[in-house]
Formats: C-alpha cells, sequence, structure tokens
C-alpha cells in the first residue's frame, strides 16, 4: 500500500482527497494534517468518516511527514507548500500541491497576481502542471505536481482542443464562468454566509481574478503564442460546481461535424472527457460528486463565433479528483482507481 500524507485535510479539497483515497486500493492515509485541529479526531471534525476513519489530525511537520509516506498531497492555501518544500524533502516523497505555487512558470507573474513572494522558486521549472489528459506523460516522472485549478481546468479543457488547432483567434477568448461556494473554500468569510450567497449571483475578480494568467499561460502552450482572454467568474448558490462558457472568433468557416472530429481527437480516448452529443449543453448536476468533464460547443455561423461549454465538480476534477488522478499515474496504477464514482442525482 501507498502511504499517503495530507496537509490541510480538514479543509474541503483536503477531505476530498481523504473521502477518495478511503475507496482506492493501493493507497491509505497515515498522516491527517490539520493545523487548526491537532489531536482532535478527524472523525469529529467529519461526521460522515465517523468508524471509518479513527485517527487524529496532526500537524504540518513536513520533515517528519516525509519520513512517514511516500506521497504528500497539500492542500493548502497559496505559499505554504512552496515555504515547506526542499531538496532534501523531495528527494524522500513525491509532492502533489493543490496550491497555485508551483503553476505559473513566471515567478514574477505568480507574484504579482497573488502579492506574496516565493519562497522556493528553484523548483518552479521542476514541477509538471498536473492536467492529466494534457501533461500525462509528463506526469509519471514527476517529484513535484501542480494541481491545477478548478476554473482553469475546466477552461482549458473546454478550450484547448480549438486552440491546439489553430482554429480561434487566440486574441478574441472571453471565458464565463461559474462557481459554487466550496470554490472558495472552508474558512469563514462573510461574503460566502448563507444569507449573503441565497438567491444572489455576482461576478467577483472582474479582470484579476488568479486563474487568469494560469489559463492563459497552458492556452498559449498549445497555440505557441501569447494568449489573452477576459475571464470573468460568478459565485451562484449551490455547493458544487463550475460552469464555463467561452467564446472565440473562428478563423475559417467550419461544420460540426470537422469540430466534433477535432474534439474527439484530444478526448475520443479519455475516460474522464465526456464530450456530449450535438445540441446538448453541459450541466454541473451531471458531474456533481464525480471526476468527470462535460464539454461541448455551439457554432455561431451568423457572427463567425464558436461557444465553447464545460462542466465538472470543483472539488473533485477541479482538485481533490484531479490530484488523485495524477497521483495514480506517479504511481503507476490504473488512472481511474478510486475515481470511478458514477455522478450523483439529485
Amino acid at each position: 500500500m501507498i502511504k499517503v500524507g495530507i496537509i490541510g485535510s480538514t479543509g474541503y479539497a483536503g477531505a476530498e482527497i481523504v473521502r477518495l483515497i478511503q475507496q482506492h486500493k493501493e493507497a491509505e492515509v497515515v498522516w491527517f494534517g490539520s493545523r487548526s485541529y491537532v489531536d482532535k479526531k478527524y472523525s469529529e471534525v467529519f461526521r460522515n468518516m465517523f468508524q471509518i476513519v479513527d485517527a487524529k489530525c496532526l500537524d504540518d511537520n513536513m520533515e517528519e511527514l516525509a519520513e512517514a509516506v511516500d506521497v504528500i498531497f497539500t492542500a493548502t492555501p497559496q505559499g505554504l507548500c512552496g515555504s515547506l518544500v526542499n531538496e532534501e524533502i523531495l528527494n524522500k516523497v513525491k509532492i502533489i500541491d493543490l496550491s497555485a505555487d508551483f503553476r505559473i512558470k513566471d515567478v514574477a507573474t505568480y507574484e504579482k497576481w497573488y502579492g506574496i513572494e516565493h519562497k522556493s522558486p528553484q523548483f518552479i521549472d521542476e514541477a509538471v502542471y498536473g492536467l492529466c489528459e494534457i501533461n500525462r506523460d509528463k506526469v509519471a516522472d514527476a517529484r513535484i505536481i501542480a494541481n491545477p485549478g478548478c476554473y482553469t481546468t475546466c477552461s482549458i479543457l473546454s478550450i484547448y482542443p480549438m486552440v491546439k488547432e489553430g482554429l480561434i483567434d487566440t486574441k478574441s477568448i472571453i471565458v464565463d464562468a461559474k462557481s459554487g461556494t466550496s470554490g472558495a473554500g472552508r474558512g469563514a468569510k462573510v461574503p460566502n454566509l448563507f444569507c449573503e450567497v441565497n438567491e444572489n449571483i455576482k461576478a467577483y475578480g472582474v479582470t484579476t481574478h488568479r486563474h487568469t494568467p494560469e489559463i492563459e499561460e497552458q492556452l498559449g502552450y498549445a497555440a505557441g503564442e501569447e494568449v489573452l482572454i477576459n475571464f470573468t467568474p460568478h459565485l451562484v448558490p449551490m455547493q458544487r460546481g463550475i460552469l464555463v462558457t467561452a467564446y472565440a472568433d473562428l478563423k475559417k468557416e467550419v461544420t460540426y461535424d470537422e469540430v466534433k472530429a477535432v474534439y474527439d481527437k484530444y478526448y475520443g480516448d479519455e475516460y474522464f472527457i465526456r464530450v456530449l452529443e450535438k445540441d446538448e449543453t453541459p450541466e454541473t448536476r451531471w458531474v456533481e460528486g464525480s471526476n468527470f468533464v462535460d464539454v461541448n460547443f455551439k457554432i455561431d455561423e451568423r457572427t463567425g463565433r464558436i461557444i465553447m461549454m464545460g462542466a465538472l465538480d470543483n472539488l473533485i476534477k477541479g482538485a481533490a479528483g484531479q490530484a488523485v488522478q495524477n497521483f495514480n499515474i506517479m504511481f503507476g496504477f490504473d488512472e481511474n482507481e478510486g475515481l470511478q464514482q458514477v455522478p450523483m442525482f439529485p
């Protein structure tokens, strides 16, 4: 059994990693890290784990943890993993980081958008951006994985085939995205209280959201050129889910069958990416509780634009599920091990 340690196991993403690993045939969590609940039983923090997890929460001593496990998941705020990782630790253990510390390759860009100093820039080039369906071969040999964000995963996977094939003008991309409240984390914040969120929808982080440079950088690699986008996220009154609707100018006239063939070229053999039937639109309810991403597109012949759409569960494929998928690739397991949950409905 592969021994797993989690720093930040009592946040939403960390708790989902715990839940998913409970269903994994080849792994077990032996370190439930949490600064807020040290020595408290994990099942007292999350009662769904009663009689399933008997362990107590531990601290985030990275040196001690690296001696006890084979892989560390860091489901923590930006800056923490970067401040803890070093060469000695990476020589002992693999790290899958769910924060943004190693996602963006340009240190100045990271520090500008996140407003903090990067504590270990020497590992940025080595870190592999863990979008499994695009970087699978690199993930397999990595010591440190930068697990993508939820908005970015949905946005990139919805748009990637069109950018990769050079069918859209990359200067015209607009991404309109919506997220459930769990995307903001488990910390108590007034804007996320029930009375603030219920019966309301709002845009936030307009022109300033931190996932913008991450999306631009990854699509830029696919396009082979600089990509600039307009990205506007919205908070909607639901617990889970990301819905992306992206728009771009087509470079030439294309038919439905031609574009469908492009999506099938990249995703036809992917277990977790489902290209929907013609005229079907992705819905968050059909991916909730699963690692699936539903994508589709619609050509607007009148305007010469294409609308690209995607939906996923922000806590699973947008965080913990993708982290476990990366874990499976790193250790040579079946990619869907521990991730075969059918989407929940209702």
